[in-house]
């Protein structure tokens, strides 16, 4: 991280230091209680895994899918590119990964936008599976 990033005169800091502070942003959630709110329509479930991980492992039934790289640009409701879904800085949105690494990064990204309400997968995708929750192919 350069210093205009990280802040004048601040040290570099690695990446489990980095999700350390991220995570202290805001309170995680776990599968359970991540079905829970996605089936009650509390929460929109974000699918950010790339392709080649989807075809692989399959993917959650109502998940909205949106890969990384464009998630910041399809969930601003202020953006020209927004999902339907993106219908306001309220909306609780669960970001889901692979295991739960890149969505914490994601989700920081999201509050950066306003979108306070966002989280991430505990575990992510690998342990919505693990629970027994359901997946499709």
């Amino acid at each position: 991280m350069s210093e205009a990033a990280n802040g004048a005169g601040e040290r570099p800091v690695g990446i489990d230091e980095l999700l350390e502070r991220v995570r202290q942003g805001y309170e995680r959630i776990e599968p359970g209680e991540a079905y829970d709110a996605a089936e009650s329509g509390e929460a929109v479930l974000v699918d950010i895994r790339y392709a080649a991980l989807r075809e692989r492992d399959g993917v959650i039934p109502g998940a909205l899918v949106v890969e990384r790289n464009e998630l910041e640009w399809r969930l601003d409701p202020q953006g020209t590119h927004r999902v339907p879904e993106a219908t306001g800085h309220d909306v609780r949105v669960v970001v889901i990964c692979n295991e739960g690494y890149a969505s914490s990064l994601a989700a920081a990204s999201l509050h950066q936008l306003g979108l306070d309400r966002a989280t991430d997968l505990v575990g992510g995708f690998q342990a919505w599976k693990a629970a027994g929750l359901p997946v499709t192919s």
